[in-house]
């Protein structure tokens, strides 16, 4: 399979943006806060609410996001789940044999949380929300963040 295509807007923002790397059919995604789809918990909806919050203060919110967003909220809220069944359980459980033996058993929810943390940890990189994600691109500075701005109302 091969890596996955870097979008436009990120080798613009990166710096490595050429013309015949770009897309010039692209359709640029709405900028807007999305609302949680209907289908979310009353959990996943408050996860989702606060990833949205990160997003429009990092100005990347788009509501053409909004399913890929949903996916990453009930995600989170799956790990909560198994993580807090694995607390009150444990990890593992016993169980007899056929034989009569007994055997220590991995809870199914340990390999659940994996895979949820797994899938979480691609879509939190995909909205750029993890480290390695958020050094990859550079934002660029509002004028009001400009550092000479002092020296142009000085003259």
């Amino acid at each position: 399979m091969g890596r996955k295509r870097t979008p436009d807007r990120l080798k613009v923002v990166a710096g490595t943006d050429r013309p015949c790397r770009m897309n010039p059919d692209a359709p640029a995604a709405p900028v807007a806060a999305p609302e949680a789809p209907a289908w979310l918990s009353e959990r996943a909806t408050e996860i989702f609410d606060g990833i949205t919050l990160m997003l429009v203060e990092m100005q990347i919110a788009s509501v053409a996001d909004t399913w890929a967003q949903a996916m990453l909220a009930s995600r989170l809220e799956e790990i909560e789940v198994c993580t807090a069944v694995l607390e009150d359980g444990g990890r593992t459980y016993l169980t007899t044999a056929t034989s009569g033996d007994k055997l220590v058993r991995a809870r199914p929810e340990v390999a659940q949380r994996s895979e949820a943390m797994r899938h979480a940890q691609s879509l939190l990189a995909e909205f750029g929300l993890t480290p390695a994600a958020r050094s990859r691109v550079s934002a660029n500075k509002t004028p009001d963040q400009n550092p000479f701005a002092a020296l142009d109302r000085m003259t």
